[in-house]
C-alpha cells in the first residue's frame, strides 16, 4: 500500500503549496452565534445557521420528543421499512410552505442533487447550468446521462441563445440555479428565468439552500420578488436556517412519486432520523409564524454592507473578495485574533484569484459585533 500513500502525500504536498489545503478543527457549538475552539469563545459569523435554530430550546425539545416516542434512527430505506408518520407530516408541511402540490425529502442537499438530476435528465435531455452552481448541482449533472452545458452567471442572454440554438435538438431541457449563491449571496433572477424557461419548454430547478426560512417571509427565493415565481422543481436543505439536517424536492404530485421510486438517493438510502424530522418541523412552525424574525438575518447583512459601502445585501451571505489565498487565511487568523470566526474561502470553491472571507449573518448576530467587525475590516483587511 506504499504507493497509495505516496499518491495522497503527493496531493497533500500540492494542496499545501497551492494554500488550499483543509483542515477539520475540533469546535463546539453553543447558543446562537457562539462557539468554542481550543478553549476560547468565538462569534461565528461562518455558520449557515441563519435563524440560530439548531441551538434553540424549542428544536431541541422536539427532537427529544421525537427521540422518546420513535427511537433514534429510521431503521433502512423508506421504501423497505415503511414511511414514518413524521415524514409524511414534514414532507405536507414543505408543500404547504412552498405552495407546491408534493415534497421529497432527501437525506442531505447533496444526495437531492445527486438524485433529482439524473432522474429527469436522461440520454435525450439538455441539462443547463450556471457557472456558479453549487458542487453538488455539478455533480448530479455529470451523473446525469444527458448533455450538460454551463452559461455564464445569471446571464440571461447567454440562457436565452443556449436555448434557441438547442433546444429543438433535445427531447428536455432542465435548467439548473441556485436560488440563493451560497459562496457570493447574490439571487437567481427568477422572474426573467422563471419565463424564458417557460417560453421554450425548459424545467427549472432552484436550489434554494440558502433562501429557505430567511427570503420570502420564509418562503425561500421564489417568494422574494414582488410577486411569487412558478418554479416546478424547488429543491433545498433542512440543515441551514431550518436548523436540523436533511433536504427536500418541493414539485408537482407526478414529478414527486417519480422521485419516490426511481431517485436513488431516496430508492438506496436510509430515512432521516426521528429527531431531524421532529426539529425541522419545529422549525416550520416558528417560520410560518413570525416572518419578522426570518426578516433578521438580512437585516443584519444589511447594516453589515452599509458600513462597508457594499452594494446592498440580497441575502444572509456577504463575500469580501481578497484575491489571492494568502490574504483571505491572513484576514481570518486577524478576525480570529479579536474573537470572530469568518472563514477564508478558497479555490476550488471559488474561482482562481477570488478567495475571500465569506460572511453568514444570523438573526441572533448583535450590532456591535457587525460595527466592530466591520471596523477590523476597514482598518486592517482592506
Amino acid at each position: 500500500m506504499r504507493s497509495l500513500d505516496a499518491f495522497a502525500a503527493g496531493k497533500l504536498d500540492e494542496l499545501d503549496a497551492r494554500h488550499q489545503r483543509r483542515t477539520l478543527v475540533p469546535t463546539a457549538r453553543l447558543s446562537g452565534p457562539w462557539l468554542e475552539r481550543g478553549g476560547r469563545r468565538y462569534v461565528s459569523f461562518s455558520c449557515n445557521d441563519y435563524l440560530n435554530f439548531s441551538t434553540d430550546p424549542r428544536l431541541k425539545a422536539a427532537a427529544v420528543r421525537a427521540v422518546e416516542a420513535h427511537g433514534t434512527g429510521a431503521g433502512g430505506s423508506r421504501l423497505i421499512t415503511g414511511n414514518h408518520p413524521l415524514m409524511e407530516e414534514l414532507e405536507a408541511r414543505l408543500a404547504h410552505l412552498k405552495g407546491t402540490e408534493a415534497c421529497c425529502v432527501f437525506g442531505s442537499g447533496y444526495l437531492a442533487n445527486v438524485g433529482i438530476i439524473p432522474t429527469l435528465a436522461g440520454g435525450d435531455s439538455l441539462v443547463l447550468v450556471d457557472e456558479l452552481a453549487h458542487n453538488c448541482i455539478n455533480a448530479g449533472s455529470q451523473m446525469a446521462r444527458g448533455r450538460v452545458m454551463r452559461f455564464a452567471h445569471n446571464d440571461l442572454g447567454e440562457l436565452e441563445a443556449l436555448l434557441k440554438a438547442h433546444r429543438a435538438d433535445f427531447a428536455h431541457v432542465l435548467v439548473v440555479t441556485d436560488g440563493v449563491f451560497s459562496m457570493d449571496g447574490d439571487l437567481a433572477p427568477l422572474p426573467a428565468m422563471s419565463a424564458l424557461c417557460k417560453a421554450h419548454d425548459a424545467w427549472l430547478m432552484t436550489d434554494d439552500a440558502h433562501g429557505i426560512g430567511v427570503l420570502g417571509g420564509g418562503r425561500g427565493s421564489a417568494h422574494a420578488f414582488a410577486e411569487p415565481i412558478e418554479i416546478p422543481l424547488q429543491m433545498g436543505t433542512l440543515s441551514k436556517a431550518i436548523g436540523s439536517y436533511g433536504a427536500y424536492l418541493c414539485a408537482s404530485r407526478p414529478v414527486i412519486d417519480l422521485m419516490k421510486t426511481r431517485a436513488r438517493t431516496v430508492v438506496y438510502s436510509t430515512g432521516l432520523p426521528p429527531a431531524a424530522i421532529g426539529a425541522a418541523l419545529e422549525a416550520l412552525n416558528i417560520i410560518e409564524t413570525d416572518p419578522e424574525y426570518c426578516a433578521l438575518p438580512v437585516e443584519r447583512a444589511r447594516r453589515f454592507t452599509r458600513a462597508l459601502n457594499l452594494a446592498p445585501a440580497e441575502s444572509p451571505v456577504v463575500p469580501v473578495i481578497l484575491g489571492p489565498e494568502t490574504r483571505a487565511l491572513d484576514a481570518q487568523r486577524i478576525l480570529g485574533e479579536a474573537g470572530y470566526l469568518v472563514a477564508a474561502i478558497r479555490p476550488p470553491t471559488v474561482p482562481a484569484g477570488t478567495s475571500r472571507l465569506r460572511f453568514a449573518f444570523s438573526a441572533q448576530h448583535t450590532d456591535e459585533d457587525i460595527d466592530r467587525v466591520a471596523a477590523i475590516l476597514r482598518e486592517r483587511i482592506l
